[in-house]
């Protein structure tokens, strides 16, 4: 098979470099940077210049191969995901894109193409958690999901660094954000319910909501669903005050005659300050609660993730968390685990048992482990007495 992956920042070097492993996979990858392509080149991947913005050239481009790996920020998404759909190719997309990337399923089934969305940490793997359990308990009644990527020990005036685009982690802190309580869907700004959790390996986190469920909204049944950023306690009220004096806006203001955004002009200026030096380390910690009935019982299963920077490989952790839960779906494609068309999320694909277990097998061969353990929050029901 040969695999195009579309953005070599530092998930989608991780994920080309553990394709390439794989016998059997032909690995190139693309990039508008020819700065960020040099390393892939080194290791002897085919490497391309592209413009994720020019849809011919990448529809082209696409052609050339079996399948697509989109690791695009989030604001080229659905471009770039239309794109290779377009293109008639099978695809995997971790791109945080603001749009409902279920619009596309129609053209997808159009087009004959295997497209998985959302296929990262949170969303995707901690969305797996909730799809196999609906599965499997009776009924579910809750999902709460808490998450966040940090550098190892916190430092400088936010205490914080981004394993990802900053401009994608801004738009965790301005999207509203959608949840739903007791069977309603419901909207809040993001930031609020603020709240501290003391996790296990980290200590005292503060939890905000963000806008991170995405397509178990449209997917699931579960009636209360909620996820939670997680950062190092004092973070959010340095970026509220950011967000309340405009500096997070969208609508362009005039600088000395030029139109400015500010959302632009504080993502450019937080890129440098969040920035993770060479061989500075992060982790990453989840942790996901889902109550529902098992046995005639109330239970609550957990699944808690640590995972930190991989000194051997220099690898950071969020790239392996999000980078294996990519790779782990790619190889349940090639293997023709998933034939149906269209565009599926990861919750769908984990309802099937055999899905869950390869990519919870094929995380733990790379060292990220999931513990999980099951709660009972109720007396088991006891069976009447045969009569005599």
């Amino acid at each position: 098979m040969d695999i195009l992956v579309l953005g070599v920042g530092r998930v989608g070097s991780t994920i080309a470099r553990d394709l390439a492993s794989e016998p059997g996979f032909v690995v190139s990858v693309a990039d508008r940077s020819r700065e960020a392509l040099e390393p892939m080149a080194e290791t002897g991947l085919e490497t391309w210049t592209l413009d994720f913005t020019d849809g011919a050239a990448l529809e082209g481009l696409a052609r050339q191969h079996d399948l697509v790996v989109s690791a695009v920020p989030g604001a080229l998404g659905l471009r770039v995901l239309r794109g290779v759909i377009d293109a008639g190719r099978d695809t995997v997309d971790i791109s945080f894109l603001p749009e409902d990337a279920l619009d596309l399923d129609a053209l997808a089934r159009e087009r004959g193409v295997r497209a998985v969305v959302d296929a990262g940490v949170a969303p995707g793997l901690s969305n797996m958690m909730l799809g196999h359990l609906e599965a499997t308990l009776e009924d579910t009644e809750s999902f709460h999901c808490l998450v966040g990527g940090l550098p190892a020990q916190p430092s400088g005036i936010w205490e914080y660094k981004a394993p990802f685009s900053p401009a994608d982690v801004l738009e965790e802190y301005t999207r509203p954000v959608r949840l739903r309580r007791g069977g309603q869907d419901l909207i809040f700004p993001a930031l609020e319910e603020l709240e501290l959790v003391d996790l296990p390996g980290v200590g005292e986190l503060e939890a905000f909501l963000t806008d991170g469920l995405r397509t178990l909204l449209r997917t699931t049944t579960t009636p209360t669903l909620l996820e939670k950023t997680l950062r190092y306690p004092g973070h959010v009220s340095k970026v509220r005050v950011l967000r309340e004096s405009g500096f997070l806006d969208a609508i362009p203001v005039e600088v000395n005659g030029d139109s400015v955004r500010p959302l632009d002009l504080a993502s450019r200026l937080l890129e440098r300050i969040w920035r993770f030096r060479p061989g500075e380390e992060d982790l990453t910690v989840m942790r996901v609660e889902v109550v529902g009935r098992e046995g005639g019982r109330r239970v609550r299963h957990a699944f808690d993730l640590l995972d930190r920077y991989d000194r051997a490989t220099a690898t950071s952790s969020m790239a392996r968390a999000t980078g294996y839960t990519c790779t782990a779906l790619v190889r349940w494609l090639a293997l023709g685990g998933w034939e149906r068309p269209g565009v599926t999320p990861p919750e769908v694909l984990a309802r099937d048992a055999r899905c869950f277990d390869f990519v919870m097998t094929h995380m733990a061969e790379r060292g990220v482990r999931l513990g999980h353990r099951v709660e009972a929050l109720e007396a088991a029901p006891t069976r009447p007495e045969a009569l005599p």
